[in-house]
């Protein structure tokens, strides 16, 4: 009798040993989850359709996918690359390590004050936000806090990383929109031309034109059909136009200068119909030099011999280099009758 009460006694302590060892982990795991959340992975990132990036300086840029290629809110072009990267570090994101206790005050003011946020949107719904803070202690990774729909808002920091990188994560997350803006001005195969126009506003003699007709192309200049012309070439120069790229945005002119330079004399112009119907009109302006820089005839000149200004359609300015362009301004070397 007495060994059944002590076996009864006995397993009744086990079963509140057991629930109450159970209670404490369940409270402390849900402790955990609810104050240093670490679930900032998106697994299948073909479901993300928007996302936003506020920089520090409180800076945003919204990207968005249409119909399978990711544009700026306007539908502006972006570099495609970039948002690639951003996907990958989703995906790939992992959890680093917790911070040390008596740590958390001091980082949640340095990211109080500073950090990146990024807001990732699934179906066009709110999915995740991550705040991203200073770099972790040894530079391999990112101290971060996570919003999410599912597990609510962090309160305490954790340590993130990229799986396989040894590196800061921040760097891919940027709301310049300047960085963002696609570089190409033209990839326009030649079956795609209607006409091409080259307007040298210094030289009236290097200005021309290549315009389709029925039964081919025509390359006229100041106004008159050149008298022979190579077919061959004048595929050559059109091919020209599958790709040309700008070198870099504008990081150097203010809004007052970028004015003033549109309202000036631009050196050429360039004009191309397509097709489809759409008009590109380019307008490209020299840049002085600090110092006189010696040009391809040998005589010093006070302008920049490797780049210039170009006013892109949508106003914007950006710089180019002439050995990128000098193709498509140079029709005398495809088309001799020109200097005949």
């Amino acid at each position: 009798m007495k060994t059944n009460k002590l076996l009864k006694l006995v397993i009744g302590f086990i079963c509140v040993f057991g629930l109450g060892y159970y209670t404490f982990k369940i409270l402390k795991k849900d402790t955990k989850s609810s104050t240093e959340l670490i679930s900032f992975a998106i697994e299948d990132t073909s479901v993300v359709t928007k996302i936003i990036i506020t920089d520090p300086f409180q800076k945003s840029f919204q990207i968005q996918k249409e119909g399978g290629v990711w544009r700026d809110k306007n539908g502006g072009c972006i570099t495609q690359a970039y948002v690639h990267n951003i996907l990958n570090v989703a995906k790939n994101i992992e959890f680093k390590g917790y911070l040390p206790k008596n740590s958390h005050e001091n980082f949640t003011i340095k990211m109080s004050a500073s950090h990146t946020k990024v807001e990732f949107f699934s179906n066009n719904k709110w999915h995740k936000t991550w705040y991203i803070g200073p770099s972790a202690p040894d530079h391999y990774g990112q101290i971060m806090l996570l919003d999410s729909k599912e597990e609510g808002k962090s309160t305490e920091p954790v340590m993130m990383k990229i799986k396989g990188v040894n590196g800061i994560i921040e760097p891919n997350f940027f709301a310049d929109s300047r960085k963002w803006i696609c570089t190409n001005i033209f990839s326009v195969p030649m079956e795609d031309i209607v006409k091409v126009e080259i307007k040298n506003n210094y030289d009236s003699t290097r200005s021309f034109a290549v315009e389709r007709k029925n039964y081919g192309f025509e390359v006229s200049s100041l106004g008159e059909k050149l008298p022979f012309v190579d077919t061959a070439n004048v595929y050559r120069y059109l091919h020209n136009y599958k790709k040309i790229h700008f070198d870099l945005a504008n990081y150097i002119l203010n809004d007052t200068e970028c004015d003033s330079l549109k309202n000036s004399r631009p050196f050429a112009e360039i004009l191309l119909d397509e097709k489809g119907g759409k008009k590109t009109h380019l307008k490209l302006f020299r840049i002085k030099a600090d110092a006189p820089q010696r040009n391809e005839f040998g005589e010093m000149v006070n302008m920049d011999m490797n780049k210039f200004w170009c006013a892109l359609p949508s106003g914007e300015i950006v710089k180019c280099q002439y050995h990128v362009f000098n193709p498509l301004l140079f029709g005398h070397i495809y088309f001799v009758a020109m200097d005949a």
